[in-house]
């Protein structure tokens, strides 16, 4: 587990550090850049002190004494390069360094009867106290002279599932993130210690309820104005003055599925995930809708050539209809599939809908405002359908599966037409424009070219060097393709060449879709880390 150190002037790594094993828990810079001070995670147990301009450690030590669990955080003081402190499951320790003789000392701070588990520490700018944030929903306020608890707060109505972040404010105020959500300004200018407990007033008013668990806080400035992050991936804007909060930037929390752009339009597009369907602009990269069904994941998105809805795919075995400007459901079809339904393509008629699903059966179903109809089933497929495209005259259509088998259908007499099997797991399919041919990618990193007539092979390329290719598409011209994978690298290739024109670095996790989007300006990508990407097409249209 690497610790990185980047100069953020030229965007470059400083420093690459590499002692830790598994994971990194936390990361401290010196008051005056001088040195870093890592926590490594539960199975490295050691905190290193580096030298930030050297690059080089200059000493470690075992994280928690042997009585303790392990260590969660850590956190400089605010004035002294040598003194730090740590703290976790049962244990706060300050810790000083001996530079002359390479070596950190640290002092267990008494806790007397007092079992916490600490998220999070924050030293205030004059380093006589600490504040340390428990999984108990209590805050500590520790000496860092004497190494002693001073006080814990509040002793009845705690934080409802722990206080995970902490920051002081430049008056003496703290502000406290907590594990259900809540972002409180608790005034600490004129708290009084009674035996154990310090009272640090709530401000009237100064509590908002945000969407999900409190992740962190950053302050601007002077603490004027102030950025919260959440578990759900949500960015909030605290104005000092008023603390009422703006929501400025969301995202997914989880692997997103698929993505979709409307027909011959590049304004918005449709992205899919667990518990949720959004519609972005594709400019300002901001959220324009969000579809939410709970504890279901959508697998596959689809925005009708009209406009007039969005059909996606879900894991429940049901296919759910939407309208694009109100997120209103206007039909389901329960049962669509006996597992989950994993691949959706709409005809250009705007009337029938060709589904994938679990236990590998294709099905046509025909969608009239307020009812449905299932016209076909197609059973060839051994394996979970991945990927499905229908042809632009609506009378055939090709599915991939993981079972190896590429197929493409007769949608007039619903029988197959072509088999094109190969040893691999097939991921996704493209037809060419001119619809003579389709390329298909899958789990051996290969991408093939067939003819759509005798299903015979015409030639292969090695797509990528480690990992499934995941998800492909091809331009409108038929003259570039981009592909996207688990190797986390976007590519453009040329159709006739054959050739990598471009690759996208970029997405830290696994590519799982890829599109371009219909004026040829950009490519949007998603993938498994939650991340959706927006591209510049690197080719002229």
């Amino acid at each position: 587990a690497d610790v990185i150190i980047w100069d953020f002037a030229a965007r470059k790594i400083h420093a690459r550090l590499q002692i830790h094993k598994a994971k990194v828990e936390s990361l401290a810079f010196s008051p005056n850049d001088i040195y870093l001070v890592s926590l490594g995670g539960q199975d490295d147990g050691s905190i290193v002190v580096w030298n930030v301009e050297s690059k080089e450690a200059i000493c470690g030590s075992p994280a928690s004494p042997h009585i303790a669990g392990h260590s969660l955080t850590i956190q400089y003081s605010n004035a002294n390069d040598n003194i730090f402190v740590s703290a976790g499951n049962g244990t706060i320790r300050v810790w000083e360094l001996d530079l002359p003789n390479r070596k950190i000392r640290p002092t267990e701070c008494q806790m007397g009867q007092l079992k916490r588990i600490v998220r999070c520490i924050e030293v205030p700018e004059d380093d006589d106290f600490f504040y340390c944030g428990t999984s108990s929903g209590d805050i500590l306020k520790v000496n860092l002279k004497t190494r002693l608890l001073n006080s814990c707060w509040p002793v009845k109505q705690k934080f409802s599932k722990g206080v995970n972040v902490l920051k002081v404010l430049k008056t003496g105020d703290v502000l406290v993130g907590s594990g259900d959500g809540m972002c409180t300004l608790c005034s600490g200018s004129n708290y009084t210690t009674i035996k154990y407990h310090m009272r640090l007033t709530l401000c009237p008013g100064r509590k908002v309820q945000l969407e999900g668990g409190v992740t962190s806080i950053a302050l601007r400035g002077e603490g004027h104005q102030f950025f919260v992050g959440t578990e759900v991936a949500q960015i909030y804007r605290f104005s000092y003055t008023d603390f009422k909060e703006e929501l400025i930037t969301t995202s997914h929390n989880s692997a997103v599925t698929g993505m979709s752009f409307p027909f011959g339009s590049s304004e918005l597009f449709a992205t899919c995930s667990k518990d949720d369907i959004r519609v972005w602009h594709t400019v300002t990269s901001k959220e324009l809708l969000r579809i939410r069904v709970p504890n279901m994941t959508c697998n596959a998105v689809e925005i009708m050539m009209d406009g007039r809805s969005i059909i996606s795919a879900w894991n429940d075995g049901k296919i759910r209809v939407f309208s694009p400007e109100s997120g209103q459901l206007s039909s389901v079809i329960h049962n669509a599939h006996s597992m989950s339904v994993t691949a959706i393509a709409c005809a250009r008629d705007c009337q029938r809908v060709v589904s994938g699903g679990g236990e590998g059966q294709v099905r046509l179903w025909e969608l009239q405002p307020g009812l449905h109809k299932l016209i076909a089933t197609m059973k060839e497929h051994k394996a979970t359908v991945t990927c499905i495209k229908i042809k632009s005259n609506d009378k055939e259509c090709v599915t991939t599966s993981s079972d190896g088998a590429c197929i493409i259908w007769d949608l007039v007499r619903f029988v197959r037409n072509q088999m094109v099997l190969a040893n691999t797991l097939f991921r996704t399919v493209c037809y060419h424009p001119e619809e003579y041919q389709i390329i298909t990618s899958g789990t051996d990193r290969k991408i093939g070219y067939w003819e759509v007539y005798d299903g015979s092979a015409i030639r292969e390329l090695e797509g990528s060097l480690s990992g499934a290719i995941n998800g492909m598409d091809i331009s409108h011209d038929g003259n570039y393709f981009v592909t996207g994978g688990d190797d986390k690298l976007m590519k453009v290739w040329g159709y006739t060449e054959g050739e990598v024109t471009h690759v996208g670095i970029g997405h830290s996790g696994s590519i799982t879709s890829v599109r371009i989007c219909p004026s040829r300006k950009y490519i949007v990508s998603t993938s498994a880390d939650g991340a959706v990407l927006r591209w510049k097409y690197p080719h002229p249209s």
